[in-house]
């Protein structure tokens, strides 16, 4: 199957230049491809020497704890919603009405773990928004 033919032929990649570095800008350039995101070494010199702009990502290892608290918040959240469900479908399909007392307070103790997470879940977030906005 052939190749598509591009829709600007001034941008498709025909010269080959071959060129030696140290180690030292061998290094630099592999840096910046890592921080980067971007595919290749060659794809970074292109970048450099057409001086386009080449955007770093950096990782910050000190919000791993945080952003593992927020996941299992969420997890815990999505927990206790498919608890919730389970007890609202048991408290629906009780014909005589027997257990309605029962399900409502299972259903309220739910709604008090709820609480008690998005509790946990604003302090988390104000500790990260003071991290985020510092002066």
């Amino acid at each position: 199957m052939p190749r598509k033919k591009a829709s600007n032929p001034e941008d498709l990649l025909t010269h080959n230049l071959i060129i030696r570095v140290t180690e030292a800008t061998f290094n630099r350039l592999d840096k910046i491809r890592k921080e980067s995101k971007n595919p290749s070494i060659a794809e970074v010199a292109r970048k450099v020497l057409s001086g386009k702009q080449i955007r770093l990502f950096y990782y910050d290892v000190s919000l791993n704890p945080i952003m593992e608290e927020l996941a299992l918040i969420r997890k815990e959240l999505r927990a206790i919603g498919i608890n919730i469900n389970q007890i609202t479908r048991s408290f629906n399909q009780d014909k005589a009405g027997m257990h309605q007392g029962f399900y409502v307070l299972k259903v309220a103790e739910q709604y008090q773990k709820v609480d008690e997470r998005v509790e946990r879940l604003l302090t988390v977030i104000s500790q990260l928004a003071e991290k985020w906005l510092q002066k």
